[in-house]
């Protein structure tokens, strides 16, 4: 089973791209540290970097060194640093991030999140100061650099309200719809049933979400039997590379899945709805714009 870098590679996955070789790829990270952090990978699936060959590794930092001088021109920091960690994903890495003070490659901070909006404004003002091979200039210098954190509140504060929502509010909806129909195509969850991983999109309610709030969401009649179950609980057993799924490699879809559903999405939970023998389970989490968004599935319990 591919890894998601090589489904990104291949086009199964979309990305925010930022520079393409022959045989690299760099793409912006969708659960950054910091606004800019890109990940350069080799288009050749290879877990560990450096079982890669010396005139491999030595390319991919030659194509890493042309993507960072990309950011540092697009994206306002003091340096770019350089990160691998290789235990995320399967796949050789090397993280490029900008950076003001230390503290921004510590890989213990919260991950921020960042508008489809500004992932594209971001993708497309590094790849215009990507230079080209040979070390000559940049594709488009007439691409300005991204204005600072700071200059961009002061802009958007003279927006009005109901002008960014309009504009922000869709596109973080499909953008979280398309990743989460992506990452659990073709994934069951491991039952007598073995039912199908299916996307699920909701209005959210105010506040936390009741068990009749939820019951009403998913059309269950009212005073039925809800139990939470964290999410890293519920799929621990196709996470896992010696579980039930006997795969390591489709064990690595649902760990991204995972992933994804405890960093791009707040307050993720599991919703087992019923007592069986057929329960509904319902992963749960809060989008940017508010809503409800995740998967569901059924478990036979005999």
């Amino acid at each position: 089973m591919p890894s998601i870098f090589s489904r990104i590679v291949s086009g199964e996955l979309p990305a925010y791209k930022v520079a393409e070789d022959e045989h690299h790829l760099a793409f912006l990270d969708i659960t950054p540290l910091v606004e800019g952090h890109t990940l350069v990978i080799p288009k050749r699936e290879v877990d560990y970097i450096f079982d890669m060959a010396p005139d491999e590794l030595a390319a991919l930092h030659q194509f890493a060194q042309r993507v960072a001088k990309g950011v540092k021109e697009a994206v306002p920091c003091k340096r770019i640093g350089v990160a691998v960690i290789g235990l995320e994903v399967p796949h050789a890495h090397i993280h490029l991030i900008p950076m003001t003070k230390v503290a921004d490659m510590n890989f213990a901070n919260p991950k921020i999140k960042v508008e489809e909006r500004r992932m594209n404004e971001l993708a497309a003002a590094i790849s215009a100061q990507v230079p080209k091979a040979g070390g000559t200039s940049a594709q488009n210098n007439e691409v300005k650099p991204l204005a600072s954190k700071a200059e961009r509140e002061t802009i958007e504060a003279n927006e009005t309200t109901e002008n960014k929502e309009a504009s922000a509010a869709p596109a973080a909806t499909d953008a979280t719809s398309q990743q989460l129909q992506s990452l659990t195509k073709g994934l069951h969850f491991v039952s007598d049933s073995d039912a199908p991983l299916e996307v699920v999109s909701f209005a959210a309610p105010a506040g936390a979400l009741t068990d009749a709030e939820l019951l009403q969401l998913t059309g269950q009649p009212a005073g039925t039997k809800v139990e939470t179950v964290d999410v890293m609980q519920f799929l621990r057993n196709h996470t896992a590379d010696d579980g039930v799924l006997g795969d390591p490699a489709l064990a690595n879809r649902y760990k991204a899945l995972q992933m994804f559903l405890k960093q791009e999405l707040d307050e993720t939970k599991v919703y087992r709805v019923g007592t069986g023998p057929q329960v509904q389970a319902y992963a749960l989490g809060r989008t940017t714009d508010g809503k409800l968004a995740g998967f569901k599935t059924v478990l036979t319990e005999t």
